[in-house]
């Protein structure tokens, strides 16, 4: 057993992968004041019962059980399942670890210490959490290298696939990816409505309060003069967008300060897009050493046209990275505000096609369908 701010646990939950009301079992009110306070805390309502529920089905089908330590003698018999916590309060009760043995508890959790895990733990049911999203971060390895239209084409093709979809702006300078979709005016919250968050994040309210454009949702910023969001916010923002599932995909930018590196360090995949170039090759070398100091999956987009002798392959061996692909050349890559339709918005064009495959090997590789 391992301890996890102040509950002890075995392995995690399961993700159910659906939403669902938890199931509290007590009789002790003192405990069943604070777990439902807890419970109003992550959103969720619970079914409460003094023992095992009746009704068939009740223990086995809720998708998280909390057990107070006082009713551990009356759920002894009941089917073992995974996503059982026993709840207590005496830290220096020894019986409890045998307790939670007798019932099949996955998880010891000792209050007030364990607040925290618990009200995460319950608001993954209210929102019902499975499988988090397939995280893609694009970094230009040279300015103007296509990275944010890269980025952009890679959402707008996952949403055509229809895959929920989230697009974050993770570079202030960027002049806002809303602009480059065309929604610059699109009502929704940017990232300065989020610079005070703090450790938990609702997915479900984040991606309903942000814009929606081309059937995917967008994290951008403001015309203002916010160009720094507290690493803590974008570790809560990032979180929660992940755990909503689909894909999100994050334009970075081509330094990283604290506040990036909370993002890379939530990024599955991340794709350097380096023209075919000497000097852009020197430039994205320098990109490579700090980004990949925190991101360990770093793979070469290449982007022509192509300086004489030089391939997309050995771009990659020049840089020592995986190679994601040859980047097509299209006008809206290298004129990113040159048409009104987003890139990749042509179905059947090179970009799109090139967004279409590397999602379908990505999602291969993470074990998604």
């Amino acid at each position: 057993m391992e301890t996890v701010t102040g509950a002890v646990t075995h392995d995690s939950p399961p993700a159910t992968g659906r939403q669902g009301r938890p199931l509290i079992v007590t009789e002790d009110a003192e405990l069943l004041d604070d777990l439902l306070r807890l419970c109003a805390a992550a959103g969720a309502t619970p079914e409460v019962h003094p023992s095992v529920p009746e009704q068939r089905g009740g223990w086995e089908s809720a998708p998280l059980v909390l057990v107070g330590d006082d009713a551990a003698r009356r759920v002894r018999g009941a089917a073992r399942r995974r996503g059982v916590v026993l709840v207590g309060r005496d830290q220096d009760d020894s019986g409890v670890w045998r307790r939670a043995v007798e019932i099949g508890a996955d998880h010891v959790l000792v209050l007030p210490d364990g607040e925290q895990w618990l009200v995460d733990r319950i608001a993954d049911v209210a929102e019902g959490v499975g499988r988090p999203a397939l995280t893609v971060g694009v970094v230009g390895g040279r300015g103007g290298a296509g990275a944010s239209t890269l980025a952009c084409a890679l959402a707008v093709t996952s949403a055509r696939e229809g895959l929920r979809t989230l697009l974050v702006d993770a570079d202030p300078l960027g002049g806002g990816l809303d602009v480059l979709l065309g929604g610059e005016t699109a009502e929704g919250l940017r990232w300065p409505a989020f610079a005070a968050s703090r450790g938990r994040v609702g997915g479900g309210a984040l991606e309903e309060s942000l814009p929606e454009l081309h059937r995917l949702r967008v994290l951008s910023w403001d015309r203002g003069d916010c160009v720094a969001i507290p690493p803590q916010a974008v570790r809560a923002v990032l979180a929660a967008a992940r755990r909503r599932g689909g894909t999100v995909v994050v334009d970075l930018p081509r330094r990283v300060d604290d506040g990036v590196a909370e993002a890379l360090a939530q990024i599955d995949v991340g794709l350097l897009v380096v023209p075919a170039e000497l000097r852009a090759i020197a430039a994205a070398g320098r990109v490579a050493s700090a980004v990949g100091m925190v991101l360990r999956d770093l793979r070469v987009a290449v982007r022509g046209p192509y300086t004489p002798g030089l391939d997309d392959r050995e771009v990659a061996r020049l840089l020592g990275l995986p190679l994601a692909g040859d980047v097509p050349v299209e006008s809206g890559l290298l004129r990113p505000d040159g048409g009104k339709a987003p890139p990749g918005a042509a179905p059947r064009g090179p970009l799109a096609r090139f967004c279409k495959e590397f999602w379908e090997r990505a999602l291969v590789e993470a074990g998604g369908a």
